[in-house]
């Protein structure tokens, strides 16, 4: 039986995913709400942390952010059998992760990090990518698991690598998003549109997913409706900063682009769709 802790937008993909796939789930959440919701789907529900520790080898985590993930652990690690491994999907903070992963090795279970890119529909669908740090043994117990979960699986390295390269792939598209924004208001003024502007850079070596899923998906049509927050993209930005201040380096242009998804706050709240940035750049350049 597969273990999930976290049944929001991401986590709720996941259940449905597995449950299609005839995978038994046991899951739970913090909120009632969420754990209703599950149960009326026709999902078994735990109603603490603990029952999960005691009747399943694999659990997955989907939950917002480092600190509920160490305190989810704290609470579910008494109760986990010899040999289980932990599944952390979030998109968490490596330090964190690494510290995890000690504490699970010294109490003979593993703790793997694999956040994943591809919002709540790729969660739903399987087509997510899946980015995964820790122990290689571990990571072949559970691959059939995740295979069944994403579209795109890769196992890159010790504990910590996978949210490392999270970290690095959202800024990126914080960034490309901020990017692709300007260079449309210099497409407009110089009186060439959005959509040949898309046509010409997906041509080019200046593509990007920004400009190949992004703005065609969710900007252009102006759905904004990725399932993808400002607040959680703010979050993985300042994830960023943070990383680099600890290894005690200096990035001006991360530095430069944290600053735009900050300051937007003053148009854009942080429960806005994170494609919105868009519209603050327009405004900020009209």
């Amino acid at each position: 039986m597969i273990g999930l802790v976290g049944l929001g937008a991401m986590g709720g993909g996941y259940l449905a995913r597995l449950k299609e796939q005839n995978y038994e789930v046991f899951c739970y959440d913090a909120l009632p709400e969420a754990r209703a919701r599950a149960e009326a789907s026709g999902a078994k529900v735990a109603g603490a942390l603990s029952e999960l520790g005691d009747v399943c080898d694999t659990i997955v985590l989907s939950l917002p952010k480092a600190a509920i993930v160490a305190a989810v652990m704290d609470e579910l690690g008494p109760y986990l059998k010899p040999g289980s491994v932990i599944v952390d999907t979030s998109t968490s903070e490596p330090d964190t992760t690494k510290q995890l992963a000690a504490i699970a090795e010294s109490n003979g279970y593993s703790f793997l990090d694999g956040p994943v890119s591809g919002g709540p529909l790729g969660a739903r669908s399987g087509t997510m990518t899946m980015i995964v740090g820790g122990d290689a043994a571990a990571f072949a117990k559970v691959r059939p698991l995740l295979e069944a979960m994403t579209g795109k699986l890769a196992h890159i390295g010790p504990s910590g690598a996978g949210h490392t390269v999270k970290i690095a792939n959202n800024l990126l598209c914080a960034a490309n998003l901020v990017l692709m924004s300007e260079m449309a208001q210099m497409a407009e003024q110089a009186g060439i549109t959005l959509s040949e502007l898309l046509t010409g850079i997906n041509a080019g070596s200046g593509r990007s997913g920004v400009s190949e899923v992004n703005f065609p998906k969710w900007i252009t049509n102006e759905a904004y409706d990725s399932g993808f927050t400002m607040g959680l993209m703010r979050k993985d930005v300042g994830l960023a900063t943070g990383l680099a201040t600890r290894l005690g380096i200096e990035l001006p242009a991360t530095e430069m682009i944290a600053s735009i998804w900050e300051n937007s706050r003053d148009m854009l709240d942080d429960s806005a769709d994170f494609n919105e940035i868009f519209k603050y750049r327009k405004r900020s350049n009209a």
